[in-house]
């Protein structure tokens, strides 16, 4: 699954959703091993106080969060336009919206735990020490909700709400934005009234 095939399987509505969460994602950096600051760009004080309580806490256990992280890579890979949905941290995103909207939370590690039970059942291995065939048998399964089985419906639910999160967190980063080329406005250099237009009106000098 390229980006390209990725970003025609989400369809526009996922990026509309972005709308919905977008107001939820803080920036953060991490320098020299320091706490990560937030970003309260058009936050109330309250609201920022908020988010640094929110990025203190943890709620997925690192098994947990080598599992996002791989299956983000694999719903947007590193490729030659630009970087993977690592690179873009989206795990710390899912983590953080999952802290910040707590009705993630069950469907997130339950969708974690049935993925790991599958993979264990099927190949006797957790999901992320499955090879890249493996990994991909599976989410074929459940990437194609039209096409999946009765009985991998709980893995349908979990890899929807798995790639809504692993789109929104892309592309509400500078990465995803420059992914999809969206310029939007910028703003322009004034150098005054053209001299054509000047000359017109008499103006020239003024």
């Amino acid at each position: 699954m390229n980006r390209r095939d990725s970003l025609k399987a989400l369809g526009m509505g996922t990026l509309a959703a972005s709308a919905l969460l977008a107001g939820c994602h803080p920036k953060t950096t991490e320098e020299n091993g320091s706490e990560a600051a937030t970003d309260t760009t058009g936050r109330q004080p309250f609201e920022a106080e908020r988010d640094k309580a929110l990025l203190k806490q943890t709620y997925f256990d690192k098994h947990e969060m080598a599992t996002i992280a791989v299956l983000a890579d694999l719903i947007i890979p590193r490729d030659g336009h630009s970087g993977s949905a690592t690179d873009a941290k989206v795990p710390d995103f899912i983590e953080f919206i999952v802290k910040d909207e707590p009705e993630h939370q069950l469907p997130m590690r339950g969708g974690l735990k049935w993925l790991d039970v599958h993979c264990l059942n099927n190949y006797d291995h957790a999901f992320i020490e499955c090879t890249a065939q493996q990994q991909k048998a599976v989410l074929d399964q459940v990437a194609y909700p039209a096409l999946a089985k009765p009985e991998m419906q709980q893995g349908v639910a979990f890899f929807n709400k798995m790639r809504d999160l692993t789109a929104i967190g892309f592309f509400t980063t500078k990465m995803g934005i420059d992914d999809l080329g969206y310029k939007g406005n910028s703003p322009g250099k004034w150098e005054g009234v053209p001299e054509d237009v000047l000359k017109q009106y008499g103006l020239e000098g003024v």
